[in-house]
């Protein structure tokens, strides 16, 4: 099991559910015991928050297995649309609760956690992110920080979306990829495009496009996007087939990056690469069409400041398209990536 997983909780039978599938994740990426314990703990936890905080509706998790530096990890998402918490703060506190249980829940799950964030809004949900590694993530000098959701449409197993990441120096490139349909023709197109980014990246965006559409002859075909955001430059390089969209935000304000008409491996137009500037306290927002294009981040106070996965939750649980694969990738330069 080495691809996300989304479980819908919906009632108090989904827990056990729920803290299973964590233990299973945490036994194939490698956790001693005691981390498997403290991942499970998490697990239920967030599990049973969406059980009790949600008014009946639940919520959904997201697993995500992750590899850096030789350390293995897990992140969670936990995503609801209940009636939100007013005070994060006096909700973090030990001894706090709304339901008459201990109110230990999320202090629990922040101080178990490697990495925790949150976000809620009166009346607009929960989003709790939580990340705890195997072991002592090596330190790191990137000072980008990328998180994503990726998973197929209700009922598929395999997910026709894919996204990939290189960085070398102080750039990083991204990729996201979106098969033709859904599926596993859907999943084989895009996982080839991840193939054939992996290796040939470090390339200029409109390389690594036209390598890839080469790959993808012998598939269904798939809309691509490379972006390479280098840091010393303070630019964004871009690159697009297809419908993936490509947004870099700078406060109040967006910019939506070019892509052209086309299909990789199918038909493709000659390749158009444009720079963008990169600015101080930036993100890069990349997803498919699984996710709609009508959201404005201004419509979430405070959540330009949070982890790159948080916000791509936020986005993949109010925008994305119930009759197709769903990609966020989310970019941020920051230098605490624990």
């Amino acid at each position: 099991m080495n691809l996300p997983v989304l479980l819908r909780v919906e009632d108090s039978s989904y827990v056990g559910g729920a803290r299973r599938l964590a233990a299973a994740l945490c036994r194939d990426l490698g956790f001693d015991e005691y981390r498997a314990g403290e991942a499970a703990l998490i697990v239920t936890e967030l599990a049973t928050n969406l059980v009790k905080h949600t008014g009946g509706a639940g919520g959904v998790l997201v697993f995500r297995p992750i590899q850096v530096a030789g350390a293995s990890g897990l992140e969670v998402l936990s995503l609801d649309q209940g009636p939100g918490i007013s005070n994060i703060g006096e909700s973090l506190r030990d001894g706090h609760s709304t339901t008459g249980s201990p109110g230990t829940g999320l202090g629990a799950i922040r101080r178990l956690s490697s990495a925790f964030d949150i976000y809620s809004a009166p009346g607009k949900g929960v989003v709790v992110f939580s990340r705890i590694w195997s072991n002592p993530l090596p330190e790191s000098s990137s000072l980008l920080s990328v998180g994503a959701v990726c998973l197929p449409v209700h009922g598929e197993q395999a997910c026709g979306d894919a996204w990939a990441m290189h960085q070398s120096g102080d750039t990083t490139l991204l990729m996201v990829a979106d098969g033709l349909g859904h599926g596993p023709d859907a999943a084989a197109a895009a996982n080839e495009a991840v193939t054939a980014f992996q290796k040939h990246a470090p390339r200029s965006p409109a390389e690594v496009i036209e390598l890839v559409h080469a790959a993808l002859r012998s598939t269904r075909g798939a809309a691509v996007a490379v972006a390479a955001l280098a840091l010393g430059q303070r630019v964004v390089r871009f690159a697009g087939v297809g419908n993936i969209a490509g947004v870099i935000l700078d406060g109040p304000i967006s910019r939506s990056l070019s892509s052209i008409n086309g299909t990789a491996g199918v038909a493709v137009r000659k390749i158009q690469e444009d720079t963008y500037p990169w600015p101080e306290g930036g993100l890069l927002v990349l997803h498919s069409d699984g996710v709609e294009k009508r959201w404005k981040l201004e419509d979430y106070p405070g959540l330009a400041r949070k982890a790159p996965t948080l916000i791509a939750g936020v986005l993949f649980r109010d925008h994305n398209c119930p009759r197709d694969d769903s990609s966020v990738v989310v970019a941020k330069e920051e230098r605490n990536l624990s």
